[in-house]
């Protein structure tokens, strides 16, 4: 899809796609979706007694399908790769709008104020801006970064405080900062040099930094939001594919990456190692072998453990790292293809998907034990409505 056409499907044409309901009197808290990557479906879960609600279909493709949740965490807005943008009501186990906005999408983001919703396109690549309410195109952001008129994927999409969206233009080697607050006149700052190929990228928990993955080169990109004025800096210069690379078979996920503290885990590129980085001075602090190459490095709430899993051949193991010693604790195999992770607000539970058996595996973050297991299609994401509340999720 080109230009800034958009296809809308009404609420009752979908209502009858959503099997189930949640119609029972509750909260919203509790409550999550898992994506079925295969099916184009989610599943909408709550998680004080570790059941499914709802299955509600018709979301298009979800094979890299993202999430962000409404600051009331009643709607999920779902970013499928085909360009579709959908909102879910998760009390009523159906679809409540869904929008067709791009050609190839990457994910997106929600505004400070819960009023816009932002997709990352990489076809046409650019930023467009959605009302969270109605879905109502609001803003188009193209990344266009020559005088030819070329467009670059955008990556990387997040939200940080001022109502701004922060993002990285692939092709281009840019970071873009965006304030939207007039949506209908967004004022972009650019940073360009940043460094080669911007793959991904993350903003640290309180929305002061943000960090994009290099691709093209060995380091990482580092932009202080507190003081834009400074540009940005590359650190970690020997971070990436690294001396003795290994085939990439999946990149990692700049969003797992966890903060515990003052320290940053990060997933080393073709490397079977989380790093670790002093977050004050954006140095490398240690190197902890691992069994694979990570791909979503995440600290539990309480950030005493950070969980680790894998790509290729060795995406059945979940490894579980201690913060105080900086050393693997606990090795798991939950089963084929552990795609994602997610835990409780809290921390006591953490919600496994393990796509190639077909099924979401929960356990007991203390004793690592199995506490349930859950059917789901081919599942990939996990996202909890928690996510609400946090900055850049």
């Amino acid at each position: 899809m080109t230009g800034n056409s958009y296809r809308l499907f009404p609420a009752y044409a979908l209502l009858a796609m959503s099997l189930g309901a949640c119609t029972q009197l509750r909260g919203t808290g509790d409550l999550g979706i898992v994506v079925e990557r295969a099916a184009g479906s989610v599943l909408v879960v709550e998680t004080t007694h570790r059941s499914q609600l709802a299955q509600v279909q018709g979301l298009g493709d979800l094979s890299h399908a993202s999430a962000v949740y409404s600051r009331d965490q009643r709607y999920a807005y779902v970013f499928g790769r085909d360009g579709g943008l959908t909102k879910v009501d998760l009390l009523e186990g159906r679809i409540d709008k869904r929008i067709v906005q791009a050609g190839n999408s990457i994910g997106g983001a929600i505004s400070q104020d819960g009023r816009l919703v932002a997709v990352s396109n990489y076809k046409p690549g650019g930023v467009r801006i959605f009302d969270a309410e109605s879905l109502a195109p609001l803003a188009d952001i193209p990344a266009i970064f020559d005088d030819a008129g070329t467009r670059s994927k955008v990556v990387g999409l997040v939200d940080a405080p001022g109502q701004r969206f922060v993002f990285s233009l692939y092709d281009a080697d840019e970071i873009w900062v965006a304030d939207l607050s007039t949506p209908s006149q967004p004022r972009i700052r650019k940073f360009t040099h940043v460094g080669s190929k911007p793959y991904d990228a993350m903003i640290t928990p309180e929305g002061r930094y943000y960090v994009a993955g290099l691709f093209g080169e060995d380091g990482l990109a580092l932009l202080d939001l507190w003081h834009p004025e400074k540009g940005t800096r590359r650190v970690m210069q020997n971070y990436g594919r690294g001396e003795q690379s290994l085939p990439v078979y999946k990149m990692p996920h700049m969003e797992g990456w966890a903060m515990a503290g003052d320290l940053a885990f990060v997933p080393a590129v073709g490397r079977h190692e989380v790093l670790v980085i002093d977050s004050n001075s954006w140095q490398e602090r240690a190197r902890i072998p691992v069994h694979g190459q990570p791909i979503f490095v995440m600290a539990r709430p309480d950030a005493r453990e950070v969980w680790v899993n894998f790509a290729l051949p060795d995406n059945d193991t979940i490894q579980v790292i201690d913060v105080q010693s900086l050393a693997v604790k606990q090795t798991m195999t939950p089963g084929k293809a552990v795609l994602h992770m997610e835990f409780t607000p809290r921390g006591e539970q953490v919600w496994v998907s393990v796509r190639d058996e077909d099924r979401v595996e929960i356990y007991d973050t203390a004793s690592y034990q199995k506490l349930a297991t859950l059917p789901a299609d081919k599942p990939s994401g996990i996202f909890l409505a928690a996510r609400a509340h946090r900055i850049g999720l």
